[in-house]
C-alpha cells in the first residue's frame, strides 16, 4: 500500500472513515511509525504502516477485512505492541489494526467458570476480574501489567504458572474471528468438553494474526488456589540448581512456579530493584506452591529439606504476603534491570527437556561471552523454557552483528538438544528464517497450505512465521 499515490491513499482513508468514523483513524507519518514497532526495537523505513485503525466492534472489523481483501491491502493486527519477536511488525506497510478501544470484559460466568472478553482486556485486568469470583486465570506473562488479550492468544503466551497450569492455549475454549474476507466465524462454544469436530480454536490460538482476526474469546477459568508459599533458593553450581528441580518434581510435589535465575540476572536486578539478593551465586530457583493451606506447609518443609540436601547455599523464605510480594518484584523487575546495561534489550525464547537444561544454559553462557554480549538468564527451569536478555546498543553495527550471529548459534544450540524456537514468545519475523530447519518439511508444507486456503492473497499478517 505504502506505494500508492496519494490520491489513491486517501481513496483507502474515506472509504476506511465511512466504516469506522474519523476519530479511530490515523495516518500522519509520526502515528503510523508510533504503531509499527514492538519490543524487539526493530522498525525499517519502508516498513510502516500506512493507516492506523482502532476498531470498536466486530463487525467493523469485518468490514474493514472485507475492503482490505477486496483492495489486497496488508493488515496486521495490534494489541499491546509487547511482542518480543516481531509478531505485530507491518513489514508489509498496509493498516494496522489496534485493538486498544476492543477492551470489554463481558462476563465473568461462575457458575460455568468462563470469562468472555475482546482483544483489548489487559491480562492483570482480566486476572482481577477473575478473583472478584474467587478464579483464578493462570496464564501471567511477565509484562501482564500492560500485554492485553488478542496478542496473548495470538502467541498463546505462558508465564511462570505454566508448568503446573499450562499456558494460554489451555485456556481458550471459544474465539470469534474475522477471517481475510471479512467472513465472521465462531470456534468453539461455552462448554468445558467439547469434541464437536476439528479443533478450529487451536488452529488460530498462537497463529500469530495470519490466519485470522480474533475480535472475541470465551475463557475457561479454575478455582483459585486457597494460599501460596514462596521461597528463593541459591546454588553454587547449575547441576545442584537443575537436580534440585528435578528431586521436587520427582517427590510428587508440582510446584505453581519453579523459575530459575542465573549470577547476571541476581546482580543486575539487585542493582536495579535493592532486596538483599545474594549476588555471589551461580544461580538460584524461585518456588511457588499453592493450594490448601493444610497441605502447603508439608510440601514447603520438603522441598526446603530437598534444597539443603541439594547444596543449597542460602534458602530466602516469605513469611508473609508482603514477603511473598517483594519476592516476586524482583522476579518481574528482572526484565527492567537488564535494560540498565545498554539501550536496548532483546529477550530470545527457546525451551528444550528438561534434562538438557544445563547443557543449554552453560551453551549460551558460553555464545554470549564469545560474542561479548552482557547477558540475563532466566526463565523457567520446569517446563525447559529458557530466556537469554541480551543488553545491547542497536546503533552499534558490531554488536547487532555480533547478536545476529550469536542468535543463529542459539537457535543450533536448541534444536540439537531436541528442542524449539520458541516456548511462549512466537516465531514473528524474527525467526522465521529458521522454521525450515525446526520442523517437519511436510508439516511445514501443511502450514503453508491452510495459511493459502484461509488467506489466499496473503494479507494478514504477511511474512510471519514462514
Amino acid at each position: 500500500m505504502a506505494e500508492l499515490t496519494e490520491a489513491k491513499k486517501n481513496t483507502h482513508i474515506k472509504k476506511l472513515e465511512n466504516i469506522t468514523g474519523k476519530d479511530n483513524i490515523l495516518y500522519d507519518y509520526d502515528s503510523c511509525y508510533a504503531y509499527s514497532t514492538d519490543s524487539t526495537n526493530i522498525i525499517k523505513d519502508n516498513e510502516i504502516a500506512d493507516i492506523v485503525i482502532f476498531p470498536e466492534n466486530t463487525e467493523q472489523v469485518s468490514k474493514i477485512m472485507k475492503y482490505a481483501n477486496e483492495n489486497n491491502i496488508p493488515v496486521t493486527a495490534r494489541a499491546a505492541g509487547t511482542s518480543v519477536c516481531g509478531a505485530c511488525l507491518p513489514k508489509k506497510g498496509g493498516i494496522v489494526l489496534d485493538f486498544a478501544k476492543m477492551n470489554k470484559i463481558i462476563e465473568v460466568n461462575k457458575d460455568n467458570l468462563i470469562c468472555i472478553a475482546e482483544p483489548g482486556v489487559v491480562i492483570e485486568d482480566l486476572k482481577k476480574a477473575a478473583e472478584k469470583y474467587n478464579l483464578f486465570y493462570p496464564p501471567d506473562p511477565s509484562n501482564l501489567k500492560v500485554s492485553m488479550l488478542g496478542g496473548s492468544i495470538g502467541l498463546s503466551s505462558g508465564g511462570p504458572h505454566t508448568f503446573k497450569y499450562g499456558s494460554t492455549k489451555d485456556y481458550i475454549i471459544d474465539l470469534e474471528v474475522v477471517l481475510a474476507d471479512g467472513t465472521i466465524l465462531h470456534t468453539g462454544s461455552s462448554c468445558s468438553k467439547d469434541v464437536t469436530g476439528y479443533n478450529m480454536t487451536q488452529l488460530f490460538v498462537g497463529s500469530e494474526g495470519t490466519l485470522g482476526i480474533i475480535t472475541r474469546a470465551t475463557i475457561r477459568l479454575i478455582p483459585k488456589p486457597e494460599d501460596t508459599r514462596v521461597l528463593l533458593a541459591y546454588f553454587d553450581t547449575l547441576e545442584d540448581t537443575a537436580k534440585t528441580a528435578n528431586d521436587i518434581i520427582s517427590n510428587l510435589i508440582t510446584p505453581s512456579v519453579i523459575d530459575l535465575l542465573d549470577k547476571n540476572t541476581l546482580a543486575t536486578t539487585e542493582s536495579f530493584y535493592p532486596s538483599g539478593l545474594l549476588t555471589d551465586k551461580t544461580a538460584a530457583l524461585l518456588i511457588e506452591i499453592d493450594g490448601f493451606k493444610s497441605t502447603l506447609d508439608n510440601q514447603y518443609e520438603k522441598i526446603i529439606e530437598i534444597c539443603k540436601n541439594n547444596n543449597s547455599s542460602y534458602i530466602q523464605t516469605a513469611k508473609t504476603k508482603e514477603e511473598e510480594e517483594k519476592i516476586w518484584i524482583t522476579r518481574r523487575s528482572s526484565f527492567g534491570a537488564t535494560a540498565k546495561l545498554a539501550p536496548n534489550v532483546l529477550t530470545e525464547d527457546v525451551v528444550v527437556p528438561r534434562d538438557n537444561i544445563v547443557t543449554l544454559v552453560k551453551g549460551i553462557w558460553n555464545i554470549c561471552s564469545k560474542y561479548n554480549l552482557k547477558t540475563c538468564i532466566m526463565g523457567h527451569i520446569g517446563d525447559g523454557n529458557i530466556h537469554p536478555n541480551i543488553a545491547l546498543d542497536l546503533r552499534n553495527t558490531e554488536e547487532r552483528k555480533n547478536f545476529e550471529k550469536a542468535k543463529a548459534e542459539l537457535f543450533e544450540l536448541a534444536l540439537s538438544l531436541n528442542g524449539r524456537l520458541s516456548g511462549e514468545h512466537g516465531i514473528g519475523c524474527e525467526k522465521s528464517y529458521f522454521i525450515n530447519k525446526a520442523l517437519d518439511p511436510n508439516n511445514l508444507k501443511l502450514m503453508k497450505q491452510i495459511k493459502n486456503m484461509l488467506d489466499p492473497k496473503n494479507i494478514l499478517n504477511p511474512e510471519k512465521i514462514f
